[in-house]
């Protein structure tokens, strides 16, 4: 190897074998044979184990599952394309295990993205590691949310594409940004997609004022070309899960409604999106942003207690309550006080103190179009995060602006900052330190950096004693702990409460203080001329990285880890009463599991076609059945309607799980002696509940046309011949017309229909289900699963793959010869 060339190896060598060691570190448990468990990985284990199962048997994954919810799209679970790129995230991330390669694969492409700015190789490093282990990246890789951890990490990997062509490398610009668009889109987690775009459009917009005030049409016009054809390719590479995906959202609770259900009352409501009280659910609080720069200000996380230390033991014994029963209650208490309420959190959105500081004196001193852009999307997604206690902003966004009325969780607008204040804070040591006669100019600006530093902590300051410490919680506690009406004892409790709160809020302070001294400190001895630029970049990145880890160590460490004969043990082998139902041979009937959370849990999927199950985004007209008919009142007919076999319960009187045959299912498919047309699906779903569904359909107006009055024939038949997944075959035999009711969800968007191999129409029945006509005769009547967005997303993502390999190949291989043709001229 050329020795120079290995020189300039040399420090990118050094910066991965750093990410390797740190991320060995901070996964060590994975080392000694060790597995994380996670629940939203188990959950996904379970709903997709039918299809695992298919594909062993047939050699590919079938689209529909009808293992959850009595049968829906494969799309969000198991689902396979057609191209010819390799794994590059595993190949990026070296093939390490699982957790490890999440954090190391965000280090690589937040260094690239470093690359990008040409900063030095210690400022680098200390970014990476920044933002790969910002606290919420090891919380959410801890629960299994791992395509939102792969779309977070990819986010850097983009903005280095897009930054390398707005700064006139146009061939590596190509290259990186037709990768990172492909990945971005491809991990599958739309929303940290629709997040990441507000950071590419402030960022473009940033270049683009100053190309305008230069007068740069030429490279305006060839860097829009380039990052908007990357961004097509990449949505091209992807197109299987994105067609079939926003096929699926017009169908299911994010797509909207057409009715409201209020207890047993029904009334039609149409909406777009997901209702506002719904979607700003993990609302973050305004003084809880805080948590950017002081992880514990606000409990950390729901599931830590105040413990034996707390103010609470010290009130309740000073009314003559005995200590261990005060540290009792103590133990019972969360230490989460923050805004989101009623669901808790896992933990805090932490980004490092030392990262909040850079990045604040960045904001202040960096001047570079970059500055405002990325201030301007930092602010904008602190108040998008505030969602429900921002009501006026964040409603007109949530109506007005394209697509977010599909999301949820306002919180986790927070991704935007994970990745805007690493990337200033980088941005801002790489100025101070390394600029040109960088001593003289931070003495010019060395009052403007004590005056934002010291303008944050008066803010913080005027927080803590303005704040009155109350939380949502509080009334919580005082109906709880309130007896015969008497709350003395519940106001104790929460005086303590609001004491431990007020006291975590500023030993926070402190913490956060005592880095910004560090910070401020470091600057001041370099700019006297005390010590080198390395001493300063090394002790900010060593600090900065051990703190990270430790406050990340709360959220993520051996307690996420099990033996993997554990995880099996503890989650997918079968009860005997699973293995009882297993022992019946019918092809097609449900189970209804009320011994768990049913409409929140796998294990029954895993095992069996499951009236409940697990899933984000459930079919809009099932979850409107569960609100109506399954979910405070059981409506047993509803469940014979829907095939259930079996009901799994809890026996009160022995605490055990009980299976209960169900003699009155309808069975996979019948005849109905009539049927009813309603005008509207509000009409259609309470109907259920006073109908004889053997008996009668329910059919809306709409699909009238497809209706044919059934003459009822007690020797006519049909029964269903053989299930598959994607396929159903039934025989039928009448001397009349008759009306079928199938037990099998209805989804328009696929489901075909055909007698005798001839294509028919059929319509939705009783709400949910599929209805169809039948002619006399003998014939097969066939359902099969065929949807035109998966065909077409096959075919474009497969010709894509090929432009994008092209692309990365290609651009890579030009910028090389590019750059070595000008050295060479040179």
């Amino acid at each position: 190897m050329n020795s120079g060339l290995f020189k300039k190896l040399v420090p990118h060598l050094i910066a991965i074998a750093i990410f390797l060691i740190i991320t060995a570190i901070f996964c060590k448990p994975v080392l000694e044979g060790n597995v994380l468990n996670q629940t939203d990985i188990t959950g996904w284990k379970g709903m997709s184990q039918n299809a695992f199962e298919y594909k062993a048997q047939h050699g590919h994954f079938p689209l529909w599952n009808p293992n959850l919810f009595s049968g829906m799209p494969n799309y969000q679970t198991a689902m396979e394309g057609k191209s010819v790129l390799p794994d590059i995230i595993r190949i990026m991330s070296l093939g390490l295990p699982n957790p490890m390669y999440f954090f190391f694969f965000a280090c690589i492409c937040f260094y690239i993205l470093c690359l990008s700015f040409r900063l030095h190789t210690v400022i680098s490093i200390l970014g990476s590691l920044a933002f790969a282990f910002s606290t919420y990246n090891a919380i959410i890789v801890g629960v299994g949310h791992e395509s939102k951890m792969l779309a977070i990490a990819c986010m850097p990997l983009l903005l280095a594409g897009m930054i390398f062509t707005y700064e006139k490398k146009y061939w590596l610009g190509l290259a990186i940004a037709t990768l990172g668009a492909y990945l971005e889109i491809a991990v599958n987690h739309p929303q940290i997609n629709f997040y990441f775009l507000l950071v590419a459009v402030a960022v473009t917009i940033g270049y683009l004022i100053n190309w305008i005030k230069n007068k740069e049409w030429k490279h305006m016009l060839i860097a829009g070309s380039i990052v908007g054809g990357a961004a097509l390719i990449g949505v091209a590479g992807a197109a299987v899960t994105l067609l079939t995906s926003y096929e699926y959202t017009k169908a299911t609770m994010r797509g909207g409604k057409n009715i409201a259900v209020e207890g047993d009352k029904v009334v039609v409501a149409k909406s777009s999106g997901l209702d506002t009280s719904y979607a700003f659910q993990y609302s973050f609080g305004k003084t809880e942003t805080a948590v950017l720069l002081m992880p514990e200000a606000f409990g950390g996380s729901s599931q830590k207690t105040l413990g034996e230390k707390s103010e609470v033991v010290e009130k309740l014994t000073a009314r003559g309550v005995d200590e261990a029963q005060a540290t009792q209650v103590a133990n019972s208490l969360p230490k989460y006080w923050g805004g989101i309420d009623g669901v808790g959190t896992a933990g805090p959105p932490y980004v490092g103190a030392i990262v909040c500081i850079l990045a604040l004196i960045g904001f202040i001193i960096y001047k570079h179009p970059l500055r405002w852009a990325l201030l301007a999307v930092t602010v904008l997604g602190i108040f998008m995060a505030w969602g429900k206690y921002l009501p006026g902003f964040n409603t007109f966004l949530f109506e007005h602006v394209p697509l977010l009325n599909k999301f949820r969780a306002p919180s986790m607008t927070m991704v935007v900052t994970e990745l805007t204040l690493p990337i200033m804070a980088v941005l801002s040591l790489q100025h101070v330190i390394f600029r040109k006669n960088s001593k003289e100019l931070l003495k010019a600006d060395f009052k403007k950096i004590l005056y934002g530093v010291g303008g944050l902590f008066v803010i913080l300051l005027l927080v803590y004693f303005t704040m009155d410490y109350s939380s949502w919680m509080d009334s919580l506690i005082l109906s709880q702990y309130t007896q015969n009406g008497n709350d003395e004892f519940a106001r104790a409790i929460i005086s303590g409460m609001k004491a431990d709160r007020k006291d975590m809020f500023f030993g926070q302070l402190l913490r956060a203080f005592g880095f910004a001294l560090l910070v401020v400190g470091l600057f001041y001895l370099y700019m006297k001329n005390l010590i080198k630029p390395v001493v300063v970049t090394v002790s900010l990145a060593l600090v900065s990285t051990i703190e990270l880890l430790a406050v990340g160590n709360d959220y993520f460490n051996e307690d996420n880890f099990i033996s993997k004969d554990e995880l099996t043990t503890q989650t997918f082998l079968p009860t005997p009463i699973d293995q009882q139902i297993l022992q019946d041979k019918d092809p097609d009937f449900r189970v209804f599991n009320t011994a768990s959370n049913t409409f929140n849990e796998a294990t029954t999927s895993y095992f069996h076609k499951s009236v409940g199950g697990y899933h984000a985004a459930k079919l809009r007209v099932y979850q409107d059945v569960i609100d109506r008919y399954l979910s405070r009142q059981i409506n047993e007919n509803v469940l014979s309607m829907l095939n259930t076999k079996y009901f799994i319960v809890n026996n009160p009187q022995t605490n055990q799980h009980q299976l209960i045959p169900n003699p009155n299912a309808y069975g996979p498919c019948w005849l109905v002696k009539s049927v009813k047309v309603v005008d509207d699906p509000a009409q259609e779903i309470q109907l259920i509940g006073t109908t004889n569904l053997k008996d009668t359909a329910i059919v809306q107006k709409e699909f009238s046309s497809a209706v044919i009055q059934p003459q009822w024939d007690s020797s006519s038949s049909i029964k269903l011949s053989r299930f598959d997944n994607d396929t159903m075959d039934y025989s039928f035999s009448s001397t009349k017309p008759q009306f079928a009711v199938f037990s099998e969800v209805y989804y328009p968007y696929g489901w075909n229909a055909y007698i005798n191999g001839k294509k028919v129409e059929y319509c939705k029945t009783k709400y949910l289900l599929r209805g169809l006509s039948l002619p006399a005769g003998q014939y097969s009547v066939r359902f099969i699963f065929e949807p035109e967005s998966y065909k077409k997303g096959v075919t474009i993502a497969y010709i894509a793959s090929f432009l994008i390999l092209i692309l990365l190949l290609g651009g890579l291989f030009m910028h090389w010869r590019t750059t070595r043709q000008g050295r060479d001229a040179g």
